[in-house]
């Protein structure tokens, strides 16, 4: 892995914090009401709950990743998951109504167990989360090679930049708060719909360029990057 896939994956993790949703808003009603460690103790149960499900995208799809990974069908299955994904982010009705923090419960006193397990299954039963994941894997895995070694590196960074992501939400809590308008949190979910859509139609359209056409343009992108 060079720094080029080192920013993408942060810039991936960063992304995939902001989804807005019930852990979202879970993680800023602890911190403000029961305080910063509180709302980390959250924060390792909703990160364990994705790194449950990176595994499962991981070994439930490798097998047919090596098969196919150097088919540019599989592009087309990667930017179709995403593609789904961001349809049902943009369309969903409950981006119309800013999300009852009323509903969302958190435990009396500061049990940090309790807070780690609430931040697990909150995170674990959202299955549009792994949905992401998956489809992250799909496109990820074979530019990597299937190098367990490469993927792993490149999800643990996911993982730190999702982690600074929710740091700074922690920190900027109640700021974040009163700006969090039902009309602010619809536009944001609407354009993050928009750019999974257009991620996914990006990498569906990569099946249409030849393999070795590919990769001379991906290394042009890559040069022109790192000499910025």
């Amino acid at each position: 892995m060079d720094i080029y896939d080192f920013k993408n994956a942060f810039f991936v993790g960063v992304f995939m914090s902001f989804m807005i949703g019930p852990v979202f808003f879970m993680l800023i009603k602890t911190s403000i009401l029961k305080g910063a460690r509180a709302a980390i103790a959250f924060d390792i149960g909703v990160v364990l709950g994705d790194i449950s499900f990176i595994l499962i995208a991981y070994f439930g799809s490798r097998s047919l990743l090596e098969k196919i990974k150097d088919d540019p069908r599989l592009f087309f299955i990667g930017g179709l998951v995403l593609i789904v994904y961001g349809v049902i982010t943009y369309l969903d009705k409950s981006n119309k109504k800013e999300v009852d923090e009323n509903e969302i419960k958190i435990p009396e006193g500061n049990n940090y167990l309790k807070l780690i397990l609430n931040g697990f299954l909150l995170n674990f039963i959202n299955i549009g989360v792994l949905a992401g994941w998956l489809g992250i894997m799909v496109v990820v895995g074979p530019t990597l090679d299937m190098n367990p070694n490469a993927i792993f590196w490149y999800f643990t960074i996911i993982i730190i930049g999702y982690i600074c992501a929710d740091i700074c939400k922690i920190i900027l809590a109640k700021q974040l708060r009163k700006k969090l308008t039902p009309i602010v949190i619809y536009r944001l979910k609407r354009a993050m719909g928009v750019i999974l859509i257009l991620f996914g139609s990006i990498m569906m359209l990569k099946g249409f360029i030849p393999k070795d056409k590919l990769e001379n343009l991906m290394e042009q992108v890559e040069t022109q990057t790192k000499s910025q």
